[in-house]
């Protein structure tokens, strides 16, 4: 492996330190410590994989390690020659600092070193435990001056990692229709999808919905609490809040909101849909272009995986990727709850490319009917959640508001036109169909009120559901 692979300058420093620090016993001199198995002084850091591979110590195996950060887990292959692939994409790493960085960097992009051997663990075990077994065994009469990895300022985050194994249930995994059509030539997608997820979400959420729920300040949250309602709404923070810019541009077509406004409009209960566009690496702008709402209720697994397919061919049809997703908060602000949150940082690390580089994810949520709602228009909230500090990993994901500029369309195109119609045909006869005859607010009816906030966007066509 080159330097220029994946894990390739880990590697070539890796290999300059184990040279460093293999040292050739002199010969007649008492009191050195006796030469290993391998006829040469190993210090610690020359320890690998491959050494503890050759020992006996560790074995190969798919699904051997493991890294826990910022809440996220990360499952690796131990392959017979010490290298360390990636269930999720599939790369080789040559180390478990290389590994290491390259994960966390994607959780957090700010992140420099990975603490390898003191964050990865094998069978749940940290390899740097290994490596203290390794020279007990070979080289007793060293003392284990340097028992941990750990670099100051990143113990709370290796308790984290500990903390969130613990935590660990048995939680089935499947994998994602779309996401796995999106990205099976990078990756494999073994995670659950936006749609088996916000399922789950929305059944609690419809439950909570009628309850007075108002968004809470971040700085107000603390650290992570399991007391803590997952539902409770949290404001969004503005960049130049915090002092920082933007990551990067949104551009978003004027038929993508008035397709997801109008799909939110339709039912008293949360609905979800994907977006499709590009993002431009060079520009470090994501365009959306096009919304796919996803026509499913409750539960109906097969109807979820029935759908994703669709939406995958259609974006595959149409040249686009998926670059994020939306959902509503029917009666309730549109900002993002805590679970929203937590969603949104485990799609922002799907959707990262193979590499280092970085891609956006955004998410969008849409209020049509929150009477504190400034007119009768729809509240559209696009944020993004920013990693909490490295000091503070117990913490929750910081929701960021995400600036947009609007692609006004000049008409309906027949895409949008029959996406409308099916959303009308899958709600007709629901129990949960809005009743847009009924009285929404003073002399406005709800045929009314969905009428003005489509015409925010497009004021030549209205498609209205049948009563």
């Amino acid at each position: 492996m080159d330097s220029q692979s994946p894990g390739g300058e880990e590697a070539v420093e890796e290999e300059e330190e184990l040279e460093a620090s293999v040292e050739e016993p002199e010969n007649g001199q008492s009191g050195k410590p006796v030469s290993s198995s391998h006829g040469c002084f190993l210090t610690r850091r020359g320890i690998t994989l491959r050494v503890l591979l050759k020992d006996g110590l560790i074995e190969p195996g798919e699904g051997k390690l493991s890294i826990y950060y910022l809440g996220k887990k990360f499952i690796g292959d131990l392959l017979p020659d010490g290298k360390i692939q990636w269930q999720e994409t599939g790369q080789v790493f040559n180390s478990p600092s290389a590994w290491a960085t390259h994960c966390k960097k994607l959780v957090n992009p700010a992140k420099k070193s990975g603490c390898g051997w003191a964050s990865v663990k094998y069978q749940g075990q940290k390899l740097d435990q290994y490596k203290t077994t390794w020279l007990k065994k070979h080289q007793p009469n060293v003392q284990a001056t340097d028992v941990s990895l750990v670099s100051e300022g990143e113990e709370e985050e290796l308790v984290e990692e500990e903390e969130e194994e613990a935590k660990e249930g048995k939680t089935p995994v499947s994998d994602s229709m779309l996401g796995k059509k999106m990205e099976e030539k990078k990756r494999k997608h073994q995670s659950k999808t936006i749609m088996d997820q916000n399922i789950n979400n929305e059944q609690t959420e419809k439950r909570v919905e009628q309850k007075n729920r108002t968004p809470v300040c971040y700085a107000s949250l603390g650290s992570r609490d399991s007391a803590r309602d997952p539902h409770t709404l949290v404001e969004v923070t503005s960049f130049s809040a915090i002092n920082k810019f933007q990551p990067f541009n949104v551009a978003i077509s004027s038929n993508v909101l008035l397709l997801l406004d109008f799909h939110s409009h339709l039912t008293r209960s949360e609905v979800v849909g994907y977006l499709g566009g590009r993002w431009d690496t060079s520009s470090q702008l994501l365009t959306v272009l096009r919304a796919f709402p996803c026509r499913t209720r409750l539960g109906d697994v097969d109807s979820a995986a029935a759908i994703e397919e669709e939406i995958c061919q259609n974006l595959l049809l149409r040249g686009l990727s998926l670059v994020g997703w939306y959902h509503s908060h029917p009666s309730s602000p549109a900002a993002p709850s805590l679970q929203d949150i937590d969603l949104q940082m485990d799609y922002q690390l799907k959707l990262q490319g193979s590499n280092n580089s970085f891609q956006p994810c955004l998410a969008l949520i849409c209020g049509p009917y929150h009477h504190s709602n400034q007119g009768v228009e729809s509240k559209i909230s696009p944020f993004w959640v920013m990693p909490p500090a490295e000091q503070r990993p117990n913490d929750y994901g910081i929701p960021m508001e995400v600036e947009m500029t609007y692609i006004q369309d000049n008409f309906l195109t027949s895409d949008v036109l029959h996406e409308m119609m099916l959303l009308v045909e899958f709600y007709k006869g629901a129990p949960d169909l809005v009743k847009f005859q009924d009285t929404w607010n003073q002399d406005q009816t709800y045929l009314d009120k969905l009428k003005v906030s489509l015409s925010c966007f497009c004021a030549l066509y209205f498609i209205c559901p049948k009563r």
